[in-house]
């Protein structure tokens, strides 16, 4: 069986899809509550992840098609 690869974005990827704003998301990235590995000075986001965080925070509410569907329609 094939592990899942992470679905990993920088933060202003991230700020484009309308799920947060950037200067959000590299405050909550400060705070160490953002899954992220860096590379170099660059902050690279497990996509997947924050979606669940936010889901489990009771923001569900992600736009049109939910979080991932959002975010991947403006990656392609």
């Amino acid at each position: 069986m094939e592990a899942k690869q992470p679905k990993m974005m920088t933060i202003r990827e991230i700020a484009a899809t309308g799920i947060l704003p950037e200067h959000a998301l590299r405050l909550m990235l400060k705070a160490g509550r953002l899954p992220a590995l860096f590379v170099g000075r660059k902050a690279l986001v497990n996509f997947d992840k924050l979606c669940e965080q936010l889901a489990a925070l009771g923001t569900g509410d992600f736009g049109e098609g939910g979080c991932e569907d959002e975010g991947m329609r403006r990656m392609r």
